[in-house]
């Protein structure tokens, strides 16, 4: 099968998802990571790159524009995409609820590990930690590898992001154990809601390993307040408490009392 007709494939396994989440009100809605195709990382096949498109302006991202605005619903589309031929992004669009393209995060952190050459794919994204003024709650994102590096996390919830999503590609193995750790942990200690979202089952010819499920979303106190199952596409849908944020920021003075002046080194140190 060529990569258009993954793409629309896969398209249109996620619509009904749209449309079951826009009848049980959902106002922001988030893919798992470049929900348009397989994780073709395990590879390195050129073949792939025609799989990228553009954002804005390419076929996935007006779709998913034409859906936010009849739904009136905030959509985190995750994509492939193509900046100019030959330079390609791990990227997410973000669209309001009345259709208008806001912008994108691409990813930041690129793995390049067996099963995940994700460098010869991807050229490593540079974009200021952007946060999202939705129609229903400031949004960042953080894509899959990005949420083993703590800086991340902390720049969104310093730029105002209320809710950040994590859409990832992450299979079983010592990541697993770290999935209910590490999010959880940033949450808390940035006082943010975080939505983990991940693909399931194991994906032909590849075979790298199960894809585990388990999107999640976990609140400003660290606490998961709803997981997806392993093993089943699913709508994962939840309320969120926006005033939580406030109230443990209250309590909790991570932000006011972190000390960046002394911090400047961090940036200059290097490994080894």
């Amino acid at each position: 099968m060529d990569v258009d007709k993954l793409r629309d494939a896969m398209l249109e396994a996620h619509i009904p998802f749209i449309e079951r989440a826009a009848q049980q009100g959902v106002q922001v809605l988030s893919f798992q990571e470049i929900f348009t195709q397989p994780y073709f990382c395990p590879s390195q096949d050129v073949k792939w790159y025609a799989a990228a498109e553009a954002v804005p302006g390419g076929h996935t991202t007006k779709l998913m524009q034409e859906y936010a605005k009849q739904y009136q619903m905030a959509i985190i589309a995750p994509i492939y995409e193509e900046a100019v031929p030959g330079v390609y992004y791990n990227t997410a669009a973000v669209i309001d609820a009345d259709g208008a393209y806001l912008g994108k995060y691409r990813k930041t952190h690129l793995p390049q590990v067996a099963g995940f050459w994700e460098k010869f794919f991807f050229k490593p994204g540079a974009s200021g930690w952007p946060v999202f003024q939705t129609a229903y709650c400031k949004v960042g994102v953080y894509i899959c590898y990005d949420r083993h590096f703590p800086e991340g996390w902390r720049a969104l919830a310093l730029k105002g992001a209320e809710y950040i999503v994590n859409p990832s590609a992450t299979v079983a193995g010592l990541s697993e154990y770290l999935w209910k750790l590490e999010q959880p942990a940033s949450a808390a200690a940035n006082g943010v809601y975080i939505g983990a979202i991940n693909r399931v089952g194991a994906e032909a010819p590849w075979n790298i390993g199960e894809f585990y499920g388990q999107s999640y979303v976990v609140n400003p106190r660290g606490d998961i307040e709803v997981m997806a199952s392993r093993d089943k596409d699913e709508l994962l849908v939840h309320e969120i408490d926006l005033d939580m944020i406030r109230e443990v920021r209250n309590g909790w003075q991570f932000l006011r009392d972190r000390r960046p002046e002394v911090y400047g080194a961090l940036t200059e140190l290097e490994t080894g």
